[in-house]
C-alpha cells in the first residue's frame, strides 16, 4: 500500500464542500478542511505508487473549485 497527502487550495468560500466531495472519491482515506494556506488536506491510499499518480490523484484533481494541489508521498521511513 502506498499512502500520500495531498494538500489542495480552493477557490474562496469552497473548502467545506470541496473536502465532502473528495471524501466520497475512491482512494481517498480521509478528508478535511483546515485553515492556513492550504484550504484541504487529503490522506490518498492505493495498491502502488503508479496506481496512485494514475487513478487517485486525477480524480482528485477533477473535482470543481480546487486551483491547486500538491501531493506528498508518505515516505514510512523509520516504521516497521
Amino acid at each position: 500500500m502506498v499512502e500520500a497527502y495531498v494538500l489542495i487550495q480552493t477557490e474562496v468560500g469552497r473548502a467545506e464542500v470541496v473536502a465532502k466531495q473528495l471524501a466520497g472519491l475512491p482512494g481517498v482515506v480521509s478528508a478535511e478542511y483546515v485553515t492556513g494556506p492550504y484550504d484541504v488536506v487529503l490522506r490518498i491510499s492505493a495498491e502502488t505508487l503508479a496506481a496512485l499518480q494514475s487513478d487517485v490523484v486525477p480524480a482528485v484533481q477533477q473535482v470543481s473549485g480546487i486551483t491547486r494541489t500538491l501531493t506528498c508521498p508518505i515516505a514510512h521511513a523509520g516504521h516497521p
